[in-house]
């Protein structure tokens, strides 16, 4: 396998990587709402965090089909602006002690390494010049 190969099989796994940990965020927040749902007061909150915490992985589908760069680039942003929201809702959750700190730690977790990975994306698109 030459560089350039390497290169591009490691370009295609991180880019399924985003897309699978999105899907599986996107599942693991259902699965939550479907918790949290069970408290009328804190019902409004949680649908909140069920739009975001979905709209994550659907708006970076939405990217992968996008018909320009700058559409790509926008999608993404509203990725990396759910992703963002998803984790205020989570903290939100804690310090109000609707959850406890250690079941959501790990959402909280992987929702940070997403906004890394989709800052890294759109940083990265955004500086790359088009192509004619």
């Amino acid at each position: 396998m030459t560089n350039a190969e390497g290169r591009m099989q490691n370009a295609e796994l991180k880019r399924y990587d985003i897309y699978e940990r999105t899907f599986a965020f996107a599942c693991r927040i259902v699965r939550l709402y479907r918790q949290l749902v069970r408290d009328r007061a804190i019902a409004p909150l949680a649908l909140q965090l069920l739009r975001a915490g979905t709209g994550i992985g659907s708006n970076l589908e939405e990217a992968e089909a996008g018909q320009s760069k700058a559409d790509f680039i926008s999608k993404c942003r509203i990725s990396l602006k759910e992703a963002r929201e998803s984790h205020y809702w989570l903290r939100l959750f804690i310090a109000t002690e609707v959850m406890k700190p250690a079941q959501l730690q790990p959402l909280i977790s992987e929702a940070n390494e997403i906004v890394s990975i989709l800052t890294a994306i759109v940083k990265k698109a955004s500086q790359t010049p088009r192509r004619a």
